[in-house]
Parts: C-alpha cells; sequence; structure tokens
C-alpha cells in the first residue's frame, strides 16, 4: 500500500470479510490526513457496527491528526507510533486510552 485511500480501503475489505476480528473495542476513531493523499476517514467498531468509510464522524471518541507521509511510516513500521506522538507528529484528541489500541486495528 502507498497511499491512505489505499490502506482504509484495504482495511475495509478485511472488516467487511470478518466484521468480528476487532469486536470488543466499541470505539469510533476518525483520522485527518494532511498533504498530498490525505484526507479524512472514519473507523467505526461498535458492537452495531464494524466499517471504514470515508469523511467525518460526529461519534468519534478518538480523533488522530497527522500528515498523510508520516501516518503511511507509522503503518509501515518505520516511524514509531510513540515517537510520533512525542514528537507531535501525531496528534490525538479525544480519549486517549483509545489511542493505545491503535496498533491492533492498524495492523
Amino acid at each position: 500500500m502507498s497511499t491512505p485511500t489505499e490502506f482504509f480501503t484495504k482495511k475495509g475489505e478485511q472488516l467487511a470479510a470478518n466484521p468480528d476480528a476487532l469486536k470488543g473495542i466499541n470505539a469510533t476513531y476518525q483520522f485527518n490526513l494532511e498533504g498530498d493523499d490525505g484526507g479524512e476517514w472514519t473507523i467505526a467498531l461498535t458492537d452495531d457496527l464494524s466499517e471504514v468509510r470515508a469523511g467525518t464522524s460526529d461519534d468519534a471518541q478518538c480523533t488522530i491528526a497527522m500528515t498523510a507521509t508520516d501516518f503511511m511510516a507509522m503503518i509501515g513500521g518505520s516511524l514509531n507510533p510513540n515517537l510520533a506522538f512525542m514528537t507531535g507528529k501525531l496528534k490525538v484528541t479525544g480519549e486517549i486510552g483509545l489511542a493505545l489500541k491503535l496498533q491492533s486495528i492498524l495492523n
């Protein structure tokens, strides 16, 4: 995968094929990615709904903001999420505890 759009499309396909894969997280995440190939995506992982879609969510409990380039580096393993957060490359608003679950969601 080389763009966030490709990543979120594939993640949506994975959830559609196995909606119980991330059962129990019970949260909605919003991703705001800036720069080339950026955009806004929502990952909803609730008891009623498991989906990935383009756009924002009024129900998001955790919002992730970063550049699209840094996001791709993070999911590709070349940017440590903790380091990205500490250096300001990754900004989290909402429930910070939910951000700690991101690694299992983004893999």
